[in-house]
């Protein structure tokens, strides 16, 4: 879950960001815990946002990203598929290459910022 100073890098679909930083960590907190509301707890998202993220991505991607099963006794949960994992893979890997790229301009454009 890396994060650049800096640089927000998303990928437009066809009708918004298809992809984005909040919507790469949403997937791999889901990959990590298997449960999309503890995915929400650790990014201080609601149940019901992180819902809409994982119905967006699954509805923008040539495949799902993401798949549900229904609680009962042995609860509910969520899996992320290999194409969702290989897709934040690949974001996350853009998002790299995007910061080392632009790295040294970043570095003297934010000399012009107030400090922090």
């Amino acid at each position: 879950m890396a994060r650049y100073p800096g640089l927000t890098l998303r990928v437009l679909g066809r009708r918004a960001a298809a992809m984005g930083p909040g919507k790469a960590e949403l997937i791999e907190r889901i990959d990590a815990t298997g449960s999309i509301s503890a995915a929400a707890r650790g990014m201080g998202m609601s149940y019901r946002r992180a819902w809409q993220l994982v119905e967006a991505l699954n509805g923008e991607f040539r495949q799902p990203m993401i798949e549900t099963a229904v609680g009962g006794r042995r609860g509910g949960g969520a899996r992320v598929t290999p194409f969702g994992r290989e897709a934040a893979r690949a974001y996350r890997a853009m998002e790299a290459k995007a910061s080392r790229a632009i790295s040294e301009e970043l570095r003297r454009f934010e000399r012009r910022l107030k400090a922090r």
